[in-house]
């Protein structure tokens, strides 16, 4: 099973039954790949989805990612840096390169500067492609 970092936004809009990216979700909830996690990374799902939900599905959605077998816990212990433009991406690449994650899905920008970058390799992909692949 494929190795996926999950950048928050793409789970943000995977959750909605009508966004055109659902099947993320729900090929995670069917155990289509394995997703990459850390304290950090839930940390931050569970303050963006209490913000731009609420607290309740918040929890929810994270005691759901919490308890499913295909996801992976990972303890980063080195610290790449390798994001300077927005460094709190970097825990979702640190995560990646630790875990040995096929792929970073992200819509954020900020990313691209890892295409720059041939060790550690780390490649990422957009919500779409991901999507298509699923």
């Amino acid at each position: 099973m494929q190795r996926i970092v999950l950048d928050t936004n793409c789970l943000l809009i995977s959750l909605a039954s009508n966004s055109p990216f659902h099947n993320v979700w729900t090929g995670f909830l069917s155990e289509q790949y394995t997703l990459c996690i850390t304290n950090d990374i839930i940390l931050e799902y569970e303050e963006i989805l209490t913000q731009r939900i609420n607290a309740d599905i918040a929890k929810n959605i994270i005691q759901a990612i919490l308890n499913r077998k295909n996801v992976l816990k990972i303890d980063t212990r080195m610290k790449y840096q390798l994001i300077t433009a927005d460094p709190d991406d970097n825990k979702f690449v640190d995560c990646a390169i630790a875990a040995n994650a096929k792929y970073i899905v992200t819509e954020d920008h900020h990313y691209d500067v890892l295409k720059q970058i041939d060790f550690p390799h780390i490649e990422v992909i957009r919500l779409a492609a991901f999507s298509a692949m699923l």
